[in-house]
């Protein structure tokens, strides 16, 4: 019987990040966010807020940690139940994890808060940051992300093009695409040349939620238009990526579908 781990879970079958044991920094109930994007496996926002708070303390992620049995994992993943930045003690985690494993260390945000240089300096010891960036304009943001009133695009953006200057490690853009943006391909590419991430991910709602996902045709024309406007930088799409790798978990399922890494 899986061990009951209260804030990390998995190893999870990825299909950025392979095997990947994620930390969940918030640990609620219900799911803490900034964003209610249409898409979100875990449902609504219920909890909007962009005041970090203290959720966790380091010292419970790192005894868990400690107290795992022996088991692959490519990438240990800060992420959960709502955005990760969030946490005031993101920084200090990230810091303490990196000294206890050899293991890289992966960060999943929303970017909501990438314009506060404190979240920036804190991500900077991360390995490999993955930046969301849905809407190619204010309009685009607001019909697919749902923020809190005090997010705002410019601000977003602005945040993402700071911190791509700023970080030395493997900075991934992850573009989800729903009906409501499939349109706005043309907009995103001038976006990716603004940021210049190492690799562009093309994602689409696999997993079970409101929106239903793009067919494989219909990303594969998207990933095949950025690919040829936007050469010199990675391209990979969900539809790319071999799901059949077995891993084992060392979660309930329980825990896991409070994640919304449960696909049914």
């Amino acid at each position: 019987m899986n061990k009951k781990y209260k804030y990390i879970y998995g190893p999870v079958a990825s299909w950025r990040l392979g095997s990947s044991l994620g930390i969940d920094l918030l640990s609620q109930e219900e799911k803490i966010c900034d964003f209610n994007c249409i898409y979100c496996q875990l449902g609504p926002t219920l909890c909007y807020t962009t005041k970090r708070q203290y959720f966790i303390l380091v010292k419970e992620i790192i005894k868990e940690i400690e107290s795992l049995p022996t088991v692959h994992i490519d990438y240990i993943t800060f992420a959960g139940s709502g955005e990760p930045t969030l946490a005031k003690n993101l920084g200090q985690a990230i810091r303490a994890v990196k000294a206890l494993s050899k293991t890289p260390v992966a960060v999943l945000t929303n970017s909501s808060l990438l314009h506060l240089n404190k979240v920036r300096q804190e991500l900077l010891p991360a390995d490999y940051v993955s930046v969301k960036l849905d809407a190619g304009s204010p309009d685009s943001l607001q019909a697919i992300n749902d923020p809190a009133k005090d997010v705002c695009f410019e601000k977003l953006l602005s945040g993402i093009i700071k911190f791509r200057k700023q970080y030395q490690g493997w900075l991934a853009l992850q573009i989800m695409f729903v009906n409501k943006n499939m349109q706005d391909v043309d907009k995103m590419i001038n976006l990716i040349k603004q940021i210049n991430p190492d690799e562009v991910q093309i994602n689409t709602p696999l997993r079970v939620c409101a929106v239903k996902p793009l067919s494989k045709e219909s990303i594969r024309k998207i990933r095949n238009t950025i690919a040829a406007a936007c050469k010199k930088v990675a391209i990979v799409s969900v539809y790319d990526k071999n799901k059949s790798q077995a891993i084992y978990s060392i979660s309930d399922a329980e825990t896991l579908k409070r994640r919304g890494k449960v696909i049914k």
